[in-house]
């Protein structure tokens, strides 16, 4: 009786903690009521979701529909033992519209992951509780959307072989394989011909031996890797803070034909529905197959904002709305520590847009909300932020241009994005119809108004194999006047189609970011490289093993992979060296506001 007295209490401390640790958000529910409980997942608030929330309450993708493809958990003798489905029964489900799409030769069972994937994207349960957190308010990205559920060979069969694409908006994914195949090729042309916006988790890296997995490694699907929670012995502090995206744990580029993926990153380690007990959650850990619904569930905001508003109706058009949504995405997201182009180089690498490891950065749903309520803003004069759905054409408009003006350029910095669709043949096996792809360039130029003589190219992107294109450059304190322009790569040679090339753009305007800061993202992770919250000699350790094994540069140039995306570029000269080690030894004993000893 003592015993269980005594553990009794402990667990009542515990949950006092964690209920002091974790952070209170107040948030608009499905039936507008507020609440002052404590949000989970909160990866989604690192995400900016629940932020978004509390802007416009009613984003909570009513109206939009999701086809989450799902494996089975378990095969026998390779077969598919249709266990695929979430369990319903779980309390985030009441009341959720979801529908189910298999070959009914075995009865439906349930699968865990998809029970975690689908109450990331779609769970809602307002009297959520567990032992070591207390009382919370469970809402997933997209809490009032619609989903049908597919096993994956139905898909395959039903839906990619055939070329019919599903009755649904967004279609996501959280597995892959490590080599394209007929059916990935046919999701990328579902992609191109209907419009369709598809979105899967890259892998989960060295560690789980996994390399890019397809289909998130296609050109025209929405790669999603992983950006790890901190590292600390207490579960609260965990869920609610998030350092950066490890190789180690988030699948990483170059592809095989030398593109860039993933294209963005997202929180993976959330708080998720439990299989076993219908009103327990756990945590998922720092997985791709749980930072994806994030992505997709952003996704569905946007595609919500955009159908109740015929003025941004374009951004959703099955004629170019997926790469209006990717561009939005990729251009909103927030540059972590470490991002750069390509391989790690004192020189922006013009050839490879987005970084190996991070992509374009981590999903930033209030700026892609921004991006997108913007508006379409057609080629010339246009605002600092905004978007457009268009076409280029070599003997028509083989460029467009967008012109912007910055009243206070100094310490602001431009970014933009285009994309662009690959093309496929819409029958099996959809192979690749490279004599209709397009080669585009991207940049970026500083204008003087008064003598064009002093215009000047700031910065361009011109990757010969991807179908991105990305610009992030510091604006020039002397210039006002600024052109994006969006031309052919190869403008001079003929083309013997002639045919007109249809891409998404998105561009902003932003104050840099302040990287001299600790408490940046609650802990500044220039410094603190293992993410337990203190900078001490741990960090020291790894940080001393990377100057070791940073390779020349002339090898970088050479090689790809983890060696080139070694963290401790402190300076961000292009190389891990001594004095690296010099700026870290004056920020040695700093700690993040939620450290614990």
């Amino acid at each position: 009786m003592v015993q269980t007295t005594r553990k009794t209490l402990v667990l009542s401390l515990m949950v006092s903690v964690a209920a002091m640790l974790a952070p209170v958000s107040t948030i608009a529910g499905t039936e507008g009521a507020q609440t002052d409980k404590a949000l989970q997942p909160q990866g989604l608030n690192h995400a900016g979701i629940y932020a978004l929330r509390q802007i416009v309450p009613g984003l909570t993708g009513a109206g939009v529909k999701f086809a989450v493809i799902s494996r089975s958990f378990t095969y026998i003798n390779g077969e598919p033992q249709n266990d695929y489905r979430p369990s319903i029964g779980h309390d985030c489900f009441k009341g959720k519209q979801l529908g189910f799409h298999d070959q009914t030769e075995l009865p439906a069972g349930i699968s865990p992951h998809s029970t975690a994937i689908c109450s990331i994207l779609l769970g809602e349960d307002p009297d959520a509780f567990n032992l070591h957190l207390g009382e919370f308010y469970y809402q997933g990205t997209a809490p009032q959307a619609q989903a049908d559920i597919y096993e994956f060979w139905h898909f395959l069969i039903n839906n990619v072989f055939p070329h019919s694409p599903p009755d649904a908006d967004i279609v996501t994914a959280s597995f892959g394989v490590p080599r394209e195949y007929w059916w990935t090729r046919g999701i990328e042309s579902l992609a191109e011909h209907q419009g369709l916006i598809v979105v899967a988790g890259i892998g989960n890296g060295l560690k789980a031996n996994d390399p890019l997995l397809y289909p998130a490694a296609s050109a025209n699907v929405i790669g999603v890797g992983v950006v790890d929670s901190v590292n600390t012995e207490n579960l609260a502090t965990n869920l609610a803070h998030f350092a950066l995206a490890y190789p180690e744990h988030s699948s990483f580029g170059p592809t095989a034909d030398g593109r860039c993926k993933p294209d963005i990153v997202a929180p993976g380690n959330c708080l998720a529905a439990d299989d076993n007990e219908p009103s327990s959650y756990e945590p998922t850990g720092n997985w791709s197959s749980f930072s994806t619904p994030i992505v997709a569930g952003t996704i569905g905001l946007l595609v919500q904002k955009a159908g109740e508003d015929p003025d941004l109706s374009s951004a959703v058009s099955p004629d170019g709305g997926n790469c209006v949504i990717k561009a939005i995405l990729l251009n909103s997201a927030t540059k972590l520590p470490y991002w750069h182009k390509g391989r790690l180089e004192i020189d922006d690498d013009h050839q490879a847009p987005l970084d190996y490891v991070q992509g374009a950065g981590m999903v930033n749903a209030v700026g892609a909300y921004k991006h997108l309520i913007a508006g379409r803003n057609k080629p010339g004069y246009v605002s600092t932020t905004g978007w457009d759905n268009n076409l280029l054409q070599k003997s028509k408009n083989p460029q467009n241009i967008y012109k912007i003006t910055l009243t206070e350029p100094a310490d602001k910095f431009i970014t933009a994005t285009a994309v662009w669709n690959r093309h496929y043949n819409n029958a099996y096996p959809f192979e690749p119809m490279p004599e209709k792809d397009a080669d585009l360039r991207l940049e970026l130029w500083a204008v003087d108004a008064i003598d064009p003589a002093n215009d000047y190219l700031l910065d361009y992107s011109d990757s010969s194999v991807d179908n991105v294109e990305h610009i992030y450059c510091r604006a020039d304190a002397n210039y006002t006047n600024y052109e994006i322009v969006l031309s052919y790569s190869d403008i001079g040679a003929p083309n013997p189609t002639d045919a007109a090339q249809r891409y998404g753009l998105a561009w902003n305007v932003s104050a840099k970011y302040d990287s001299d800061n600790i408490f940046w993202y609650d802990l500044n992770f220039w410094y603190d490289l293992n993410a337990d919250g203190i900078v001490n000699d741990l960090d020291f350790t790894i940080l001393l093993t990377n100057v070791l094994n940073t390779p020349p540069a002339f090898l970088r140039k050479q090689e790809g992979g983890a060696e080139s995306y070694l963290l401790g570029d402190i300076n961000t000269d292009g190389t891990i060296d001594i004095k690296d080690v010099g700026i870290f030894i004056n920020h040695k004993d700093d700690q993040a506001n939620w450290y614990i000893e």
